[in-house]
């Protein structure tokens, strides 16, 4: 199952049906502690974070889901690319957006296999 977290629904619902057509499973979330409360209630085998949220930024969303499930795997998909320093300390792979769908599902599915 895979947690998309992003405050942009168009977003949202574009990665939700791309993903589905790909065959996963998928949930998702406007924002970073509604993401949280997902990730604990449902079996998330990984996340796509959007960084630049109100509340809670990507690396504060990321921090606290590796605190409470390390082995979850988080791909920072952001339209970002120059990040605070330490702020992919907690993300296991980073894209940009705005990549094709077939580059977003490679990175994704490369994250899902290591």
């Amino acid at each position: 199952m895979i947690l998309c977290v992003d405050d942009e629904p168009r977003g949202l619902m574009v990665r939700k049906m791309l993903l589905q057509f790909h065959g996963h499973e998928v949930l998702t979330a406007l924002s970073g502690p509604e993401g949280l409360d997902l990730l604990m209630a449902n079996p998330i085998e990984a996340v796509v974070l959007d960084y630049s949220m109100p509340g809670m930024n990507g690396d504060q969303v990321a921090a606290e889901m590796k605190r409470l499930k390390p082995t979850v795997k988080i791909l920072l998909l952001s339209a970002y690319v120059d990040f605070p320093e330490g702020a992919l300390k907690f993300v296991d792979k980073r894209a940009v957006k705005g990549v094709s769908p077939t580059t977003f599902i490679t990175e994704l599915e490369q994250l899902l296999s290591a």
